[in-house]
């Protein structure tokens, strides 16, 4: 597989990702009511979630993508430094 047709499965991924998100936000009941989906089709939901992450993971090591640190689309490095806060002690 090329980087072409890798990046072409991540915007998949990524478009099924958030297709399957929007459904199931306009499938919550709100309010107390009772959810319309049943059991078995929750925990299928749960699974396409789970086989999505672990694909993109898969995906992302075979471009050497180091998942830790952000990815900038446009490849600029932003330049904010992170600092630590470090709450004082009572004396």
């Amino acid at each position: 597989m090329n980087t072409e047709e890798l990046s072409k499965e991540q915007r998949i991924l990524r478009a099924m990702r958030k297709t399957l998100g929007n459904v199931v936000k306009d499938v919550t009941p709100l309010g107390g009511r009772t959810n319309p989906l049943a059991d078995s089709t929750i925990q299928d939901i749960k699974d396409c979630f789970a086989l999505i992450s672990e694909r993109e993971r898969e995906l992302a090591q075979a471009l050497n993508f180091d998942q830790a640190k952000p990815y900038y689309a446009d490849g600029e490095i932003p330049n904010a430094k992170v600092i630590n806060i470090v709450k004082p002690g009572k004396e």
